[in-house]
C-alpha cells in the first residue's frame, strides 16, 4: 500500500510563494502518474498540477504559469512550487498517485488509487 505524505503549506499573503512536498512510501517516479489536487469545504475536489512518468505535465488553466510540478530525483519527493499566490488558491492539497502511464482525463478523480492527508495553503489579501 503505497503511501504519500504532503507537507510544506501555510499561511501567506498574496502574491506570495509556497513549495509544498510530496514523499511517497515508495519509489513512483518511473511507473506512476502523480497529481496535485486541491479542495475547499462545499466544493469538489479539483486537479491542480499531473505529472506523467515520462516527465509530461499538465496544468489546470487556473495556475498555468503560476505553479510548477516537478520531481526531484535526488530525493524522489514530488514538488509544487507555487508563485503569485491569490485568495482563491486557498485550499487543502492533496498529493495523488495510481500506477499508470497516463490518466486522461489528467484530473479525473477516480482514476487516481493513492491519495495523502492533505496540507493546508491560506493566501490572505
Amino acid at each position: 500500500q503505497l503511501q504519500l505524505v504532503e507537507s510544506g503549506g501555510g499561511s501567506v499573503q498574496t502574491g506570495g510563494s509556497l513549495r509544498l512536498s510530496c514523499e511517497p512510501s515508495a519509489y513512483t517516479f518511473s511507473r506512476y502518474t502523480l497529481a496535485w489536487f486541491r479542495q475547499v469545504p462545499g466544493k469538489e475536489r479539483e486537479g491542480v498540477a499531473a505529472i506523467l512518468p515520462r516527465g509530461e505535465t499538465y496544468y489546470a488553466d487556473s495556475v498555468n504559469g503560476r505553479f510548477t510540478i516537478s520531481k526531484d530525483h535526488s530525493t524522489a519527493i514530488l514538488r509544487l512550487q507555487m508563485n503569485s499566490l491569490q485568495p482563491e488558491d486557498t485550499a487543502m492539497y492533496y498529493c495523488a498517485a495510481v500506477r499508470a502511464e497516463r490518466v486522461d482525463p489528467p484530473f479525473s478523480v477516480s482514476a487516481y488509487t493513492y491519495w495523502g492527508q492533505g496540507t493546508q495553503v491560506t493566501v490572505s489579501s
